[in-house]
C-alpha cells in the first residue's frame, strides 16, 4: 500500500494510543531484533574499507586518463556506502556504547567529508519530528518546498526554482555533496557542534587528503572531470536514498496531536525490493522501521518489516510501501502539486 501525499487533520489522533508503542517494542525486544550485530557490522565495515582501498589502488595504476571518470562513478558509490555506515553509527547500531559509535563516526565521517556532529543534530532533530512543519530540518531545503505555506514564502530565483522544482529535483542532486561539505564548513565555523576543532581537523584533513591525490595522480583538466563527476553523482546518489522515506508522505504540525508510533509511521514509506535494494540504500528502504527503532541494526530492519507491518494492520494504521521507481513517481508528483500555486499565478492571463 502507498500513501499519496496529504497533511494530517487535527482528528488524525482520535485512535491514538501510547501503549502501542510499547507493545510493538516488546514484540521486537523478545524478537531479539535490537540486539547488536557485531558479525555482521565486522564483516560490512571490513568489505567496504577493502573495497575503497582497492579503488585507491586501482586510480593510482590507472593515473592520467580519461577513463578516471569510470573511477569517479565508483567513488561516488563508495562514499554513498561509507556514510551508510555513518548513519548506522550515529544511531548507535554498530557498538553497545555511544562513545564507540562516535568514534566510529568521525572516522566514516572524515573519509566522505562530512562533518558527524552537525549531521548528528540535523538527523536528531529529523526523528525527533519527521515532516513537521516546523522542526523537521530535511523540510527546509531552500530551493525547493514541500507544503503550499513554504511555497507562498518564496521570492526571487528561489520562488523560480520552487515553481518548477518537480523537473529540477534530479539536477539538484547534483549539488547535494557540495551541499554536504558546506554545512559541515559553515558549522565548524559559526561553532555550531561540540567538538569544533576535532571537526575542523577532519574536514581540512578530507579536503587535503582528497585534492592533492586529485591533483597529483590526474592533470588539471582530468581532475577537475573527476571532482565534478564523483561529487555530483555522489550527491544524487544521497539524495535518491534519503528521499523515498518521507518526500510526499503526509506533513503536519502541532495542531496535529499524533502518538509516537502513529508519528514515526504515518510520515514514513518503505521500498519494496530484495537484498539489492538493501544494499543500494543502505537499509533505507526500511524506512518506517528505521524510525520505530534506531538503534535497531541494519541488517535485522528486514526480518522487523512483517512484525511491525502486521501489527500496524491489526491496529488500523496506514503503512506505506511501495516499489522504488513507484516512490520517485510520489516525490515528483507531490513536488508538482506544492508548486501548482506559483506556477497558476505566473500564468498569463486569457
Amino acid at each position: 500500500m502507498a500513501t499519496s501525499p496529504a497533511s494530517f487533520g487535527t482528528g488524525a489522533h482520535a485512535t491514538s494510543s501510547p501503549d502501542d508503542y510499547r507493545d510493538l517494542s516488546r514484540l521486537v525486544r523478545r524478537a531479539g531484533l535490537l540486539d547488536r550485530r557485531y558479525g555482521y557490522y565486522a564483516m560490512k565495515i571490513s568489505l567496504t574499507l577493502l573495497a575503497l582501498v582497492a579503488g585507491c589502488a586501482g586510480f593510482v595504476v590507472l593515473g592520467d586518463s580519461w577513463w578516471q571518470l569510470v573511477s569517479a562513478v565508483f567513488f561516488a558509490g563508495m562514499f554513498a556506502q561509507i556514510a551508510f555506515l555513518g548513519h548506522d553509527a550515529g544511531h548507535g547500531q554498530i557498538f553497545r556504547t555511544g562513545r564507540a559509535n562516535d568514534l566510529a563516526g568521525y572516522a566514516f565521517g572524515v573519509l566522505v567529508g562530512v562533518s558527524y556532529g552537525w549531521w548528528m543534530g540535523k538527523h536528531t532533530r529529523h526523528h525527533a519530528n519527521p515532516n513537521h512543519e516546523g522542526d523537521d530540518p530535511d523540510l527546509d531545503i531552500q530551493l525547493l518546498a514541500f507544503t503550499r505555506g513554504q511555497s507562498d514564502e518564496k521570492s526571487g530565483f528561489v520562488r523560480w526554482t520552487t515553481k518548477h522544482q518537480a523537473a529540477l529535483f534530479f539536477p539538484l542532486l547534483l549539488l547535494e555533496g557540495v551541499s554536504l561539505h558546506w554545512a559541515g564548513i559553515r558549522a565548524v565555523r559559526r561553532g555550531e557542534i561540540k567538538a569544533r576543532r576535532l571537526e575542523a581537523v577532519l574536514l581540512l584533513a578530507h579536503a587535503g587528503v582528497y585534492l592533492t591525490a586529485v591533483f597529483t595522480v590526474l592533470s588539471a583538466p582530468v581532475a577537475v572531470a573527476f571532482i565534478v563527476v564523483h561529487q555530483g553523482l555522489w550527491g544524487v546518489y544521497m539524495g535518491c536514498s534519503f528521499a523515498p522515506g518521507h518526500k510526499g508522505m503526509p506533513t503536519y504540525t502541532d495542531k496535529t496531536k499524533l502518538d509516537f508510533l502513529r508519528k514515526q509511521v504515518l510520515t514514513s514509506r518503505n521500498v519494496r525490493g530484495g537484498p539489492w535494494v538493501d544494499f543500494v540504500l543502505g537499509g533505507l528502504n526500511y524506512q518506517i522501521e528505521h524510525h520505530l527503532f534506531p538503534t535497531m541494526p541494519r541488517v535485522n530492519l528486514r526480518r522487523a518489516q512483517p512484525l511491525v507491518r502486521e501489527f500496524c494492520a491489526e491496529h488500523g494504521i496506514d503503512y506505506a510501501q511501495c516499489g522504488l521507481l513507484r516512490t520517485y513517481r510520489y516525490v515528483l508528483q507531490h513536488l508538482h502539486d506544492v508548486s501548482a500555486p506559483l506556477r497558476a499565478a505566473s500564468a498569463p492571463a486569457r
